[in-house]
């Protein structure tokens, strides 16, 4: 990629007209700014119940983006804020060269954000404008918690540029990559391709995902539907929980995620309510064009020159001097950017995803929506490209969606590679039609889950049609995550709320039952089983749980993980099968690396002065704040419900950061939803608010919270009550 330096002039013109502005002027501005954030203030009332959750009553919907802001605030300091900066495309400017590599893609979001706010139907426009103004209210009134670069000058279309998608910069960088070491180019100019296309996302498939059950009135007590949902990201993913009312308009509590207005992933309004699970079909496709023989700043297509554009985007960066500029140029086709190139082939990205802007007007008509039939009309939008949608509502009905912006392929899909495309009818140029991905209604047995595996497996009863679907869905898998789900969710009648909560929080440890007794065989009768007995005895007494007073867990968990290692794709001793996908896979492959693997994880456990039968609470804990507990669950792959991930403290023990974020559990029909909820990591970030560790007690514990609907429910949990930059005592 072609970039240059140079002294920003741009900036320095824009300093001195800025210097030229009369300072009655300013002046004035921020005062009109103060008086629009009073009135908005006006309008709404915030009351907090126990664990610090906001029950926002606003009078429209501007109001409400304006609180939602202000309470993400209060709770999360200048994140919020500064993260509008991002999604300018400025925050280089302030803070140097190191971070310009985001502001590139963000300066293009905010420029589609700006292009099409005009498009978006009133009542979105109405939450975006209020979602900014309460950001600047908030830096208004709390100067002091910000950079003093921060000015509160933001608009309803920075708040937009959170909604607007683009082509994914990491789809690009991995072909890059993949593409010059197949072709052993190294940097070769001949092999170029951009060094700034981006790192992939922060969602890791092997750790990272959700579960989600629905069940119907069949298999619950009430004869209500019950609705569990249960994320699993990083413990900084900003999962915020808020219940939202409008009189006349909407009425709905859910996850709010930190830093803009529609983060929405999981929710439910008084008559339906719906948890997202991340799905993983192949969005982008490249495309493999001929470079013209003649005009090397074209491709060939259809025998005709077909011509490229550049498109230059330039970021300013503070310096100890002052300021610098970078800029980024990327070649166009009227498909996509041209993301590498040969002398012989220039290569295409094509992305349905990209200029996509409507994701916050869908998720807004899905808060506003009552029956089943007007919520997946709403769906039919897609504007939110991805994840498994799975619903309940008070009518009796549950449902799971593979929602997906898949493309409708003109050729077999071609995976990480590229497509030789020599006709524009090699090309694709319409998404696979609504009607032709997986949807699952009311299936028999009453239910419907999804743990992040393919839609082949969301109700054994009902299987998946292979031959009616996309070509392009990713092949049909089940891991071991994803079958104690159905372990645990497609047995027993009767259910409560209660009964939910207990199964979502099942230590079981799948990998454990399947694999323990055929370890324990292979070094049993092993040369060194003497020198083994010890660990021998600890795993043959040991319960297969991650409980916490679970003993033998720690031992078996380094065993596997450096087994995996060792054995690769040969672990398994019956691998997984479409023919057993509950059964499989099972036992243990390779005999020899289980027992080098054994040898090792018993020498690392004496090394760091663990007893073999440790307690797993005793390593595994929850710590944050003045909580120091011991906690149940392990990582999906090892075939945990209960997913966690840990990082290791300085004193060895391993403290959970990823896994179970903000879970949920709510009965639908009969009147008000009735619900428990748990935060893991608390409302607030801020390590001096009293709602920072509050709940991670009764996470740790495997203990909810009740969700608070009513007035006399909410009333009876307030611990505040106020307007936004005052206080109204009870």
């Amino acid at each position: 990629m072609n970039r240059s330096r140079a002294l920003l002039t741009q900036l320095t013109v824009l300093t001195t007209l800025a210097a030229l502005a009369s300072p009655d002027a300013a002046g004035q501005q921020l005062r009109s700014g103060a008086s629009r954030g009073q009135e908005l203030a006006s309008r709404v009332e915030i009351v907090r119940t126990e664990y610090g959750v906001p029950h926002i009553f606003a009078e429209d919907l501007e109001a409400m983006g304006f609180a939602l802001a202000y309470v993400q605030s209060e709770d999360y300091g200048d994140q919020v804020a500064i993260g509008l900066v991002k999604r300018r495309g400025t925050y280089a400017r302030y803070v140097g060269a190191d971070s310009i590599g985001g502001d590139f893609s963000a300066r293009v979001a905010h420029a589609r954000a700006a292009e099409t706010f005009h498009r978006l139907d009133e009542s979105t426009r109405a939450v975006y404008r209020g979602f900014a103004e309460g950001v600047n209210h908030y830096v208004r009134l709390h100067a002091d918690e910000f950079p003093p670069w921060l000015t509160p000058d933001f608009t309803a279309i920075d708040a937009h540029a959170a909604d607007v998608q683009s082509w994914s910069r990491g789809d690009a960088a991995s072909f890059a990559r993949d593409e010059r070491q197949r072709l052993g180019t190294g940097t070769s100019p001949v092999a170029r391709t951009r060094a700034a296309l981006g790192r992939q996302d922060d969602f890791d498939e092997t750790v990272d995902g959700s579960n989600a059950w629905a069940l119907d009135g069949t298999r619950t007590r009430s004869g209500n539907p019950i609705l569990l949902r249960n994320p699993h990201l990083a413990w900084t993913a900003g999962y915020y929980e808020a219940h939202v009312r409008v009189p006349g308009v909407l009425e709905f509590y859910g996850d709010f995620r930190i830093g803009g207005a529609f983060g929405i992933i999981g929710g439910f309004n008084e008559r339906l309510g719906w948890a997202t699970t991340n799905n993983s079909p192949t969005y982008s496709q490249v495309y493999a064009l001929a470079r013209h023989p003649q005009l090397r700043d074209h491709a060939e297509l259809d025998g005709m020159p077909l011509p490229l554009d550049e498109r230059t985007v330039s970021a300013e960066y503070a310096t100890e001097d002052g300021f610098g500029v970078e800029t980024e140029i990327t070649r166009w086709s009227p498909f996509g950017p041209v993301i590498f190139e040969t002398e012989e082939t220039l290569y295409v990205l094509k992305d349905p995803r990209d200029g996509e802007f409507r994701r916050g007007e869908q998720f807004l008509r899905m808060m506003m929506a009552t029956s089943l039939d007007e919520w997946l009309e709403v769906m039919r939008m897609r504007a939110h490209s991805s994840s498994n949608f799975t619903y309940a509502d008070a009518d009796g009905n549950i449902a799971l969606y593979y929602n997906a912006r898949i493309p409708m392929l003109p050729h077999e899909p071609t995976g990480d590679t590229a497509a030789v495309a020599r006709s524009v009818e090699d090309i694709w140029s319409e998404l696979v039609p609504w009607e032709q991905l997986p949807l699952y209604l009311n299936p028999p047995g009453g239910y419907v889950q999804q743990a992040n595996d393919t839609p082949d497996y969301i109700n054994l009863n009902v299987r998946l049609d292979r031959d009616s679907m996309p070509a392009n869905l990713p092949d049909p898998r089940l891991r071991l995550r994803s079958q104690l789900s159905f372990d645990l969710v497609r047995s027993g009648d009767d259910l409560t709320l209660e009964d939910v909560v207990e199964r979502k929080h099942s230590p079981r440890m799948l990998a454990a039952e399947r694999m323990t007794d055929d370890l324990l065989s292979i070094v049993s009768t092993s040369a060194g089983a003497r020198d083994m007995r010890e660990a021998l005895d600890v795993l043959a007494a040991w319960d297969r749980t991650a409980r916490a007073d679970s003993r033998g867990g720690v031992l078996f968990s380094r065993w596997l993980t450096i087994y995996r290692r060792m054995a690769g794709s040969a672990a398994d001793g019956v691998p997984w099968s479409e023919e057993r996908p509950l059964e499989t896979p099972r036992g243990v492959g390779a005999p020899e690396h289980a027992i080098a693997a054994l040898y090792h994880a018993v020498g690392d456990m004496r090394a760091d002065g663990l007893a073999l039968d440790v307690p797993w609470g005793d390593v595994h804990r929850v710590i944050r704040g003045d909580v120091d507990l011991p906690v149940s669950g392990c990582e999906g792959g090892m075939g945990c419900f209960r997913t966690l991930s840990f990082s290791e403290m300085d004193d060895g023990r391993l403290a959970a950061d990823r896994g179970d974020g903000w879970i949920f559990v709510v009965e639908l029909g009969g009147g008000a939803p009735r619900g428990l909820s748990v935060l893991a990591y608390g409302q607030s970030r801020l390590e001096t608010s009293p709602h920072f560790d509050d709940q991670a007690a009764l996470f740790a514990e495997g203990r909810m919270k009740p969700i608070r609907w009513t007035d006399e429910q909410i009333g009876a949990a307030e611990i505040r009550r106020y307007r936004p930059g005052t206080e109204m005592r009870r």
